[in-house]
């Protein structure tokens, strides 16, 4: 079996409390730890990313993405996905083939561009060319912005994510979307469901088990696991420098 077609079998038949638990590595190094602890597969943040090579979220250059994730691949024998953020205005086979020369088998894509929401069927129609482009080889996470972007009504994320399922996409993200929200979304919508958990923070966050629950397929993390190792870092920081 190929990463491709394990990544996506992962995917499938998951019990309502055991959703796909991907952490999302930022670097060689933690990606080794991830899979050494066991977890099957990986889902590379690029706002983790961004951090780690001293970048704003959402201003990293495609090649240094693309080039930290290959590095993470390399350090790892599990599939691994990556987040691809906007496709860095790739057309589509241009975008498939960076992202396969990095050995990854899936990627992210949002819908919304410096804060704003795209057209959806314009974006479904991306997606699917991307799709077209990249066969089988490509595991399709396409992102939902309307929670994120402020439009708190589930109705809109599963219009958007219908057209993004129906162009091709094997899972879709409603990023930042509610607890409350997902069995909504999950009744409403066919297929892989990826939702959102945090790490740590002052706020209560649902577990992935209560979120697999609720309807999740998987869980990923974003850049929160990145930001809690960071934290470790600056509290070791500040007991040196005392």
């Amino acid at each position: 079996m190929t990463k491709a077609a394990l990544f996506r079998a992962l995917h499938q038949d998951r019990a309502p409390a055991d959703p796909l638990v991907l952490p999302g590595p930022w670097d060689a190094a933690s990606a080794r730890l991830f899979a050494e602890a066991g977890f099957p597969a990986l889902a590379v943040p690029s706002a983790g990313v961004a951090a780690s090579l001293g970048y704003a979220d959402g201003e990293t250059p495609a090649q240094e993405m693309f080039a930290a994730v290959a590095r993470i691949v390399r350090a790892v024998d599990v599939p691994v996905s990556a987040d691809l953020e906007g496709g860095y205005g790739l057309a589509p086979r241009e975008l498939v083939g960076r992202l396969l020369d990095t050995g990854a088998v899936g990627c992210n894509l949002e819908d919304s561009e410096g804060g704003v929401l795209k057209d959806p069927r314009a974006h479904a129609d991306w997606l699917a060319e991307v799709r077209d482009a990249a066969g089988d080889a490509v595991f399709l996470n396409a992102r939902v912005d309307t929670f994120a972007r402020g439009v708190s009504d589930p109705a809109e994320a599963i219009s958007r994510a219908s057209l993004y399922i129906a162009a091709g996409a094997d899972c879709v993200y409603p990023i930042g979307a509610r607890p409350d929200a997902l069995p909504h979304l999950r009744a409403a919508l066919p297929g892989p469901l990826n939702a959102l958990a945090r790490y740590g923070g002052t706020g209560p966050t649902p577990v992935p088990a209560e979120l697999g629950a609720l309807g999740a397929t998987r869980v990923t993390f974003g850049p929160w696991l990145q930001r809690g190792a960071m934290e470790l870092v600056r509290g070791m920081a500040e007991e040196l420098a005392l």
